[in-house]
């Protein structure tokens, strides 16, 4: 066997090894990596807010299902409730208005609102959909 067949070799197996990384590193970005199946479009009702690593073996997650929160202790024997039916912080967010036209030198303050199930449904689509929502209300907007 030749030097240049066992860095072939070599280089081939870093490049797969590479390749296999970039794979798992794309798919945990993009969330193919969620951990549990939700239906296209439905509000997601389940969600991991925070955990915190006690020792190697034990930690606490707090976790929020429909509007109320539960801290739990999962260890590797047991997992134990500490404490149910926290009611969830309301977060309040910054709606910004739409683009003004380059003609208007109007500016408009953020204003605070809560978001509605609209809101929350839209803030969960991908980009480009959000994008294609905003620019529908706009031309909705006009034609009233």
């Amino acid at each position: 066997m030749d030097i240049t067949e066992v860095l072939r070799f070599v280089g081939a197996l870093v490049f797969i090894i590479g390749l296999i990384g970039l794979c798992g590193y794309a798919a945990r970005k993009w969330g193919l990596f969620t951990g549990g199946y939700t239906m296209p479009g439905a509000l997601k009702r389940l969600a991991i807010v925070e955990t915190k690593p006690l020792d190697t073996k034990n930690r606490l997650v707090l976790i929020r299902r429909d509007g109320k929160e539960h801290l739990i202790l999962l260890g590797a024997e047991q997992s134990l409730v500490i404490e149910s039916g926290i009611d969830a912080p309301v977060e309040e967010r910054k709606v910004e208005a739409p683009a003004n036209d380059a003609d208007t030198n109007d500016k408009r303050e953020p204003e605070t609102a809560t978001q509605t199930a609209n809101e929350r449904f839209v803030a969960q689509l991908p980009v480009p959909a959000q994008q294609m929502h905003r620019l529908v209300s706009r031309l909705k907007e006009r034609r009233a």
